[in-house]
């Protein structure tokens, strides 16, 4: 066993979307940490362009502003990714959209833009960007992670239902897609975040100590949670990990079985 490079990226290229705020960019800041070389995109160039030059402090990290809710901002995204590199080792999924209104108000595009952007661009990007991750998969094992949510799991007062309908099915999206992979040699597997502060979730971000209440770990998620998560599962470590989804929620999904 080499213990000393069981968690270590060095040497391989990852891509993050949604990566210059929230879980992406914790994510990306803990990739760099290990070694890896990280692109980051994100819809707003600019908010990509800043993270990436402050993320640039930990390693090579290069901002790919991209809108990524259609099929062909997928396209677009892979060839600025091949302007840069052949082959690409990790793939995170993580640019996400949410929506909540009553039942009775809830609009079609308010299902769409979070549908779309959380189910469907994790599949179209994934089979976009195939020629590097085939590629890098010749060597080693390559990784695909899918950012899903407890919320794909159990159920909170919120009336979320796209969001909810989405992160439900990107975990079996993640055992299908798993399952075809394997036979390329890259490992699709999944997290499943809970209370992290971040833009989406402004209740962790906002109300930190009162939500921890609810949480049985007592707190809300820290960077250093969700990385390392991701870092596992990127990592050596995680290479017999096919089609599972990892829940990062201090307890939160147990907890809702309980009652």
């Amino acid at each position: 066993m080499n213990a000393p490079d069981l968690f270590s990226l060095r040497g391989r290229t990852a891509l993050v979307t949604g990566g210059s705020r929230g879980i992406g960019r914790m994510i990306a800041e803990g990739f760099l940490a290990h070694g890896a070389r990280v692109y980051i995109s994100a819809r707003k160039a600019e908010a990509c362009d800043q993270a990436a030059h402050e993320l640039a402090k930990y390693g090579h990290c290069i901002s790919l502003p991209h809108d990524v809710s259609t099929v062909a901002g997928c396209q677009a995204l892979a060839d600025a990714y091949a302007g840069h590199e052949t082959t690409l080792d990790i793939l995170v999924n993580n640019a996400g959209a949410a929506w909540g209104e009553a039942f009775d108000a809830f609009p079609e595009s308010g299902w769409d833009k979070v549908v779309d952007l959380n189910l469907k661009t994790p599949f179209f990007l994934t089979k976009a960007l195939s020629g590097p991750l085939r590629a890098a998969a010749r060597t080693r094992v390559g990784k695909i992670i899918n950012i899903s949510s407890t919320d794909g799991i159990g159920l909170n007062p919120q009336e979320n239902y796209s969001y909810v309908a989405s992160k439900a099915g990107l975990i079996h999206l993640t055992r299908r897609m798993a399952l075809r992979l394997a036979q390329d040699n890259i490992a699709v597997s999944a997290l499943a975040p809970g209370a992290f502060p971040s833009e989406m979730n402004r209740n962790a971000r906002d109300h930190g100590p009162a939500l921890s209440e609810h949480i049985p770990a007592k707190r809300i998620g820290t960077p250093e949670d969700i990385a390392g998560a991701a870092i596992f599962l990127a990592s050596r470590a995680g290479d017999y990990v096919m089609g599972a989804t990892l829940v990062v929620d201090g307890g939160v999904t147990q907890a809702r079985a309980y009652r």
